[in-house]
């Protein structure tokens, strides 16, 4: 333990002296560097915080440590990063792995001796700095699909010392990248009523013109007082089709720098607030994200700098000013975007609407809203803007506004079933409706007397519904009563057609095996090179239970020798 804190604080010493060590951390993979995902690109609730590594459509490619040092977390979820590891190296910062397919002969026997001493597939370990030493270039782990990933690849970060997740082409890992960033759309937004861009007072798109020179120019717009500007914008690599994140984007006014949008380093407490950064409204609607060059109140993020006037213009009559935009990866191509601008004021008439059937949720305040059974919480700091939301309750179904507001935190649904009538109360839940078809989607409720109560990030209609049907359990690859001795595993398929899986638990002759769930197959499956079912005749129990406490056991017999 003495010698390897002696080496970190020599090593970090030394690298101290040059801000980013160079060359220190190698290629995780042993293929050419092909990117499905670049850092800091937006994602539908966070900031993609490292890159993904394509894996060549296919799992169980070799994973090497980046530098060496130990294993220092070791976390199994079957959503997040699935499999995952975190290596924390001398210099200070840590490397973590994640969606993996399974890890290196020693790291898998670890911590499968972990899951089976906490009977739980899911589990998270921190081992000591001296446990599980990492050597340079030690293959770790196997590439795969697991957690929340969208296809087979390698999820890899670099993080500081104060668990910030940086860059990782800040330290040298690259991958071919020599085309320019593009822009697919322009905006240009009132910052209050008595701005008008284009002889309106609301969002405007601006009609773009591609140049030969690959930058763009914007058809000339007329504005008078304040305003701000948004771009959709994506970057290409040499080897993939993909629409990555940008690395940079600064904005100049008359020649003047107005704001600057650095991707290169950030908190996973502020990654939440991309929806500050975001055109939260326009992204729900057409699935396009605007990224807003100018910063509201109540914008937490720390990605900006040299923000003058917070990225705001203030246009006045009878003027001609210029605004540019440079895009960057971080390869430094870049793409400008020229914005030209006349002053002209007008005055609007604008038509007065009638609020008086909206509620007012305040952001500095708590609010509540309560209708029939239905109450609802919002509490300070739950808005990021004083806004109006429609609210109305109609027997079991509370309409709350529609999903075009971006909250900062959850607000709180309460139902009041004291009146509730049913001989399955136990099964009620309370679930929002999505989709065309509205339908149910548990959200994770609690149950206190007769109150019922969940927490959301999302406005919608939410209503009460009830599952009484246990979940289902189907063999995949076996049948009663049969021999299995040529079988490495035991495969089995769980689901529930309402509120969901909660837990399940299998034995085989009483002893708790582990069963590998992954939610995107709905399968569970045991690996019988673990070595636990080591009898001949073996009685197997499976227990899947759902959200609100219904279970289906399944029961089989089988043999192996």
């Amino acid at each position: 333990m003495k010698k390897f804190l002696i080496l970190l604080l020599i090593t970090y010493s030394t690298f101290a002296q040059s801000e980013y060590p160079q060359d220190y951390f190698k290629n995780p993979l042993d293929i050419t560097l092909v990117l499905s995902g670049t850092f800091g690109e937006l994602r539908s609730s966070h900031f993609h915080a490292g890159i993904d590594f394509k894996t060549q459509q296919r799992q169980g490619l070799k994973v090497y440590a980046s530098a060496e040092g130990y294993i220092s977390r070791i976390k199994i979820s079957h959503y997040g990063y699935g499999k995952a590891l975190y290596i924390t190296h001398p210099n200070g910062y840590t490397t973590v792995y994640g969606h993996l397919q399974k890890f290196s002969e020693r790291l898998e026997k670890y911590i499968k001796e972990c899951q089976y001493e906490k009977e739980s597939f899911e589990v998270e370990v921190f081992p000591g700095s001296e446990e599980l030493m990492i050597a340079p270039n030690e293959v770790i782990a196997y590439s795969g699909n697991t957690g929340s990933s969208g296809g087979p690849h390698l999820h890899f970060e670099i993080r500081d010392n104060q668990e910030r997740p940086m860059n990782p082409m800040i330290f040298g890992i690259r991958a071919k990248d020599t085309k320019p960033p593009f822009v697919s759309a322009v905006y240009a937004y009132p910052k209050d009523n008595d701005a008008v861009i284009n002889g309106k007072s609301e969002r405007v798109p601006l009609r773009l013109i591609p140049q030969k020179s690959g930058s763009y120019e914007v058809e000339k717009i007329t504005a008078y007082g304040n305003i701000g500007f948004g771009i959709t914008s994506y970057d290409k690599q040499d080897l993939a089709p993909n629409n990555n994140g940008v690395s940079n984007i600064q904005t100049f006014f008359n020649g003047n720098k107005s704001l600057e949008i650095d991707f290169k380093r950030f908190s996973f407490d502020e990654s939440k607030h991309i929806k500050r950064l975001i055109d939260y409204g326009y992204f729900k609607e057409n699935k396009s994200r605007i990224q807003k060059l100018f910063i509201e109140k109540n914008n937490p993020l720390s990605l900006y700098k040299d923000a003058y006037d917070n990225g705001y213009l203030r246009i006045e009559d009878s003027t001609s000013s210029v605004y540019k935009v440079r895009i960057r990866d971080y390869e430094g191509n870049e793409t400008w975007v020229n914005i030209p601008i006349t002053g002209k004021y007008e005055k609007l008439k604008k038509d007065i609407e009638d609020h008086s059937d909206k509620s007012v949720i305040y952001t500095n305040e708590s609010s509540e809203l309560k209708a029939g059974n239905i109450k609802v919480n919002f509490y300070e700091n739950t808005v990021y803007d004083d806004v109006l939301v429609d609210f109305k309750v109609n027997s079991d179904t509370l309409h709350l506004h529609t999903d075009n507001i971006p909250l900062q935190k959850n607000f709180y649904i309460n139902y009041d079933l004291s009146n509730y009538k049913s001989e399955h109360l136990d099964k009620v839940f309370i679930a929002r409706l999505y989709g065309y078809y509205k339908k149910p989607s548990y959200v994770s409720t609690k149950r206190k007397g007769h109150i019922l109560s969940a927490g959301s990030k999302t406005l919608g209609t939410y209503t009460l519904a009830m599952d009484t049907i246990a979940p289902t359990i189907k063999p995949i690859n076996f049948q009663n009563k049969k021999w299995l001795s040529k079988y490495r595993y035991l495969k089995v398929k769980i689901d529930d057609d309402l509120s969901g899986i909660s837990k399940y638990r299998a034995t085989v002759n009483g002893k708790w095996i582990l069963m590998e769930y992954d939610y995107k197959t709905k399968t569970l499956v045991h690996d019988f090179n673990d070595n636990i079912v080591k009898d001949t005749k073996n009685d197997l129990k499976i227990i899947v239970t759902d959200n609100v406490g219904n279970s289906s056991t399944f029961e089989a017999t089988f043999f192996r020798k």
